[in-house]
C-alpha cells in the first residue's frame, strides 16, 4: 500500500506517464535504499564484504520473481568471501542471458585461468532460472557476486519494458498506426519500424549493468583497476590475468592516453604464437573491440557524460552506438590498445538472432584443439607495440530499432535517483 501512494504521490508531483513514473520508481527502490535497517544494511557497513547467504529465489510467481531479484541486488551476497580474503585484483563482468551451455564452457575456462583465486567474477543476469543460478553458485574457485537486470522482458512479460500487446507491430505504417491508436504509433525508428522488445533488452542491459557496477556495487567500493567485460559465450584463455597485468604495465609505459584495453578479437586462435605479445593501438571500433574489453572507472564516468547521447541514438547495439559517441559527444575518440593475440575466445554459434541448431559441444572441441596449439604462445615475458594506427572517428549507418520515447526515458533514469 505504501508503494502505491507513493507512486500517485509522484505522478501527481511530475505530471507524467504512471507507466515512466513507475519505471523510475523502480530504478530508485532497486537500485538504491537509504533504509539503514533494512536488507541492504549489512553491505553499507562492511563494503565488499557481505558473505552472507545469498537470496533465495522464487520463482512461484512473477510477483515472487520480482521480488527476489530487488532483494538480491540490494543485500549482494558475495559468494566465496570466506574462502577468499582480501580486495580482488581484477573484476570481470559477464553479460549473461540463456544460453546455460555456453556458461559452463565459460566458468570452466574461468576455472583453468592462472591465479583466478584472486578475481571477483560479477555475473549480470537478464533472465533467471534455476538451472543458471545453480550452475553459477557452483563455483568455488573465486568471489562470485550476482547482479539482476530489474527491467528485463521475463518480468514484464506483457507491458513496457517487455512487449505490451498493446504496441504497435513492427512493420506497420506510421499512418496506420496512428489510426489504430497503438501505444508507440509516434515514435516508430530511422527506418519506420516499431520496437522489439527482444531486441531493446541487450543495450538496456548493457547500460544498467555499467552504471550499477561502477556506483553501486559495494564490493567494487574502491577498487582502482579495470573491469573486463564479458559475454555467457565467450571462453579466456589460461593467461588472461597474466596477460592483462603485462597490458597494464604497456599502457603505462606506451600507451599512457589509451582509453581501453581490448583482451580479445574475433580472429580466434590463427597464428597465435607469433601474435602472442603484440600489442596494436587505435581508435575503438565496434567490430573489432567489443570483445574482452576493459574499462577504468575514469572512462566510465567520460561515458556517463553521454549518457543522453547513448540513450537516444537510434541504434539497438550497444557497441555500435558507442562507437558513434567516440568522436561525437566525446571530442576526442576513445583510443584502444588491442591484442592481437587474443585472450578471449568466441564460442557462441547463436544469439540475438539465431536460436536454433545451437551446438557448443563443437564450440568446446574447436577450442580444445586451438590451445593445443597455442600453449607455445602463452606467458609471454613482456608485450610489444606491433602499429600504432591514426586515432579518428568513423561514422557508420545507425541499424535503427531505438526509436521509441519510452526506451530513451528508461536508459537515461538509470543513473539518476528520484
Amino acid at each position: 500500500m505504501r508503494f502505491r501512494l507513493l507512486k500517485r504521490n509522484l505522478l501527481a508531483l511530475l505530471g507524467v506517464s504512471f507507466v515512466v513514473v513507475t519505471l523510475l520508481f523502480s530504478t530508485r527502490v532497486l537500485l538504491v535504499s537509504d533504509d539503514t535497517s533494512g536488507p541492504g544494511n549489512t553491505a553499507k557497513e562492511n563494503p565488499g564484504v557481505s558473505s552472507s547467504d545469498p537470496v533465495k529465489f522464487n520463482f512461484g510467481s512473477l510477483s515472487e520473481l520480482t521480488q527476489s531479484v530487488y532483494s538480491a541486488n540490494l543485500k549482494q551476497s558475495v559468494h566465496n568471501a570466506d574462502r577468499f580474503s582480501g580486495d580482488p585484483r581484477l573484476v570481470l563482468v559477464v553479460q549473461v542471458h540463456n544460453r546455460p551451455e555456453y556458461l559452463r564452457l565459460l566458468i570452466k575456462s574461468l576455472a583453468k585461468a592462472a591465479e583466478v583465486h584472486s578475481f571477483l567474477l560479477i555475473f549480470s543476469h537478464d533472465y533467471f532460472s534455476e538451472e543458471i543460478n545453480t550452475i553459477v553458485q557452483g563455483i568455488t574457485f573465486c568471489k562470485v557476486l550476482q547482479i539482476y537486470f530489474p527491467f528485463s522482458t521475463q518480468l514484464y512479460p506483457r507491458e513496457f519494458p517487455g512487449q505490451d500487446p498493446r504496441d504497435c507491430p513492427r512493420d506497420i505504417s506510421k499512418d496506420r498506426a496512428l489510426e489504430t491508436g497503438c501505444l508507440n504509433a509516434e515514435h516508430p525508428d530511422s527506418y519506420g519500424h516499431y520496437r522489439e522488445a527482444f531486441i531493446t533488452q541487450t543495450k538496456h542491459h548493457w547500460w544498467w549493468k555499467l552504471h550499477f557496477v561502477w556506483e553501486r556495487v559495494q564490493a567494487m567500493q574502491g577498487y582502482s583497476g579495470f573491469a573486463v567485460f564479458l559475454e555467457e559465450d565467450n571462453y579466456i584463455l589460461p593467461d588472461f590475468f597474466h596477460f592483462y597485468k603485462s597490458m597494464i604495465e604497456f599502457r603505462k609505459n606506451n600507451c599512457p592516453d589509451c582509453d581501453m584495453l581490448a583482451l580479445g578479437n574475433h580472429n580466434g586462435l590463427d597464428g597465435f604464437t607469433a601474435l602472442s605479445n603484440k600489442v596494436l593501438t587505435t581508435g575503438w571500433m565496434s567490430t573489432k573491440h567489443n570483445i574482452g574489453m576493459a574499462i577504468s572507472r575514469e572512462v566510465y564516468y567520460k561515458l556517463m557524460g553521454c549518457s543522453n547521447e547513448f540513450c537516444t541514438y537510434d541504434d539497438y547495439n550497444w557497441d555500435w552506438t558507442l562507437q558513434h559517441i567516440s568522436g561525437t559527444c566525446i571530442s576526442k575518440p576513445l583510443k584502444v590498445a588491442a591484442a592481437l593475440g587474443s585472450r578471449v575466445l568466441h564460442t557462441g554459434d547463436c544469439g540475438l538472432h539465431q536460436k536454433e541448431n545451437c551446438r557448443p559441444e563443437w564450440a568446446a572441441q574447436k577450442v580444445d584443439e586451438g590451445l593445443q596449439k597455442a600453449k607455445a604462445g602463452l606467458f609471454p615475458p613482456s608485450l610489444v607495440l606491433d602499429g600504432a594506427e591514426p586515432v579518428a572517428h568513423k561514422a557508420h549507418m545507425k541499424n535503427g530499432g531505438w526509436g521509441d520515447i519510452r526506451d530513451h526515458i528508461l536508459c537515461n533514469n538509470y543513473a539518476k535517483r528520484l
